[in-house]
């Protein structure tokens, strides 16, 4: 499986990853990661994300992080695969640009 998502399945950046790779019935791995011991501080998990936080994703040997980049990356990389997350028509792609950014900006509250 080439695939992997590491975090907290209860961390709502991770449920976003998980969520999206639901959506294109992919196979993944999760990773735990034990906050409690420092593993996300660790060299091994500083490798995939720089800042020390989840989720960090692999896919194959590519590593990514920020929860929203990485739904980007499996809408495209996986575009024929289940749930289609990207339109043909410009028009439809920019109101589903819209609400991605209503998402980013409105859901999460500031911390």
């Amino acid at each position: 499986m080439a695939i992997k998502v590491h975090g907290q399945p209860l961390s709502p950046s991770v449920q976003r990853v998980l969520l999206c790779l639901a959506e294109k019935g992919l196979e993944y791995e999760l990773v735990l990661v034990d906050f409690g011991t420092g593993q996300h501080k660790q060299e091994t998990f500083i490798s995939i994300n720089p800042f020390g936080q989840v989720p960090g994703f692999e896919d194959g040997d590519l590593k990514l992080f920020e929860s929203r980049a990485i739904t980007k990356y499996i809408s495209h990389a996986y575009a024929d695969k289940g749930t289609p997350l990207i339109a043909e028509d410009p028009k439809k792609q920019a109101i589903i640009g819209v609400w991605l950014e209503v998402e980013a900006l409105k859901f999460d509250a500031a911390g």
